[in-house]
């Protein structure tokens, strides 16, 4: 077994160079190609059909954010496959502490991601392509990496676990292959009946709504040092749909959370360091005295309510930066729309739990000083980040190209008219 783990290992690092060294050449190549020409060779193979942008320009604030968030979760995920987080039971390291610093200021990623999701899709029409193509994006990867890694025979499923994965493969969506891709979808679905209610519900109607939704998923839980049963940490529909609200709420009426760009980020600096600050005050609780078991972990809930004011801090920030049309805005607006694929290829069961070990192939092990820890970190995340950008550009094109070929067949033309259907209903 030894053996077979071995050069199953030595197999997966000789594949991860290979494929490293073929990224850096494409990628050098078409970055050169983009610069020449303004960045329209790559920008005329994305059409990626976000029903906010259907009729203008992404915001290049909020796609620099979204850019941020997926960095923010890369960096999330690497933590906690290095042991550098502060484990519940035992002595801090110096570097678990670094580590815990860092996943403070990080942990805002969902919460800001589903918050943008929502402060646009709350005024824009609902187009059952949109949810068809998240499916599709979600299966590619699901049946694609599945079959990739069976061809190379590193496939890590156990003969008594086969049934089991093939029903997560093949049914990714409802077996939770991707928690948040689950709740992600089911929120796109539901929306079209959230829009309804933050469009007729008076505003003190909706604030009400929202802070019912508040005390239930997010204030009880946390100042009661309780598990209880309905709390899903924040990884599920019901908290993405309050956020989904917030955000809409904050569109309609044009709610400043804070009253300048500055505020915002203390707001989101302040939660963070706070945040930290709860979580090593428990956790030196916990190994003194073996209690607070759950609270010692709550800060890396999504509900948490330091969690929530961090994210409303970090989008209000973004929410008064005006970026200039330009290199920066043409960059992010370029690279944003990749950020859902990343999630998928780095989260694939198959990939997981391995990447960091791939990294490592590459890297090293983690140094054990701070300096090189955070060099090690960055490295780490910026290979994987530009991997799966690459991958995920190549998706982008075999939709498009598959968009081409069915665009003049009856099932394609019937899409479209039940998405002209629709918005005609939203009328």
């Amino acid at each position: 077994m030894a053996e077979r783990h071995l050069l199953s290992s030595r197999t997966d690092f000789r594949l991860l160079k290979s494929v490293i060294w073929f990224i850096e050449l494409k990628m050098a190549k078409l970055l050169r190609s983009a610069d020449k020409k303004g960045f329209v060779v790559l920008k005329d193979t994305l059409k990626m059909g976000e029903d906010f942008m259907t009729t203008r320009k992404r915001d290049a604030n909020f796609e620099i954010l979204r850019v941020i968030a997926i960095l923010m979760v890369l960096t999330l995920h690497y933590l906690s496959h290095t042991d550098l987080l502060l484990k519940t039971g035992e002595k801090a390291t110096n570097l678990q502490l670094v580590g815990q610093f860092i996943e403070s200021f990080c942990i805002v990623a969902v919460n800001v991601w589903v918050l943008i999701s929502g402060y646009f899709l709350s005024k824009s029409d609902f187009k059952l392509t949109r949810i068809l193509q998240l499916i599709a994006e979600v299966y590619f990867y699901t049946l694609l990496v599945t079959f990739a890694m069976q061809v190379v025979n590193t496939a890590n499923v156990a003969r008594t676990d086969r049934i089991f994965k093939t029903t997560q493969f093949l049914f990714p969506i409802s077996s939770e292959h991707y928690s948040f891709a689950t709740a992600y979808i089911l929120l796109y679905v539901i929306a079209p009946i959230l829009n309804k209610g933050v469009l007729y519900l008076t505003r003190k109607q909706l604030k009400a709504s929202i802070i019912g939704l508040l005390i239930m998923f997010c204030f009880i839980k946390s100042i009661i040092p309780v598990n209880f049963p309905t709390d899903m940490m924040g990884y599920n529909l019901d908290w993405y749909i309050c956020l989904y609200l917030i955000a809409a709420y904050i569109r309609k009426y044009n709610v400043r959370i804070v009253n300048s760009p500055k505020t915002s980020v203390l707001l989101y600096v302040g939660a963070s360091v706070l945040s930290f600050a709860v979580a090593v005050f428990f956790h030196e609780l916990n190994y003194k005295t073996g209690r607070f078991i759950y609270y010692s972990g709550v800060t890396f809930h999504y509900n948490f309510i330091l969690c929530l004011i961090g994210a409303l801090g970090l989008f209000s920030t973004f929410r008064y930066i005006k970026v200039k049309e330009g290199y920066v805005a043409k960059f992010a607006r370029l690279l944003a729309p990749f950020s859902f694929g990343i999630y998928l290829l780095h989260e694939h069961l198959e990939i997981r739990d391995r990447w960091v070990e791939w990294m490592k192939g590459i890297y090293g092990n983690v140094p054990a000083t701070i300096p090189g820890m955070a060099g090690h970190l960055i490295s780490c995340i910026l290979t994987l980040f530009v991997s799966c950008v690459f991958v995920d550009w190549i998706r982008s094109v075999i939709f498009e190209f598959v968009e081409r070929v069915c665009a003049n067949t009856k099932f394609w033309k019937k899409l479209m008219d039940i998405d002209k259907e629709l918005k005609a209903d939203e009328k």
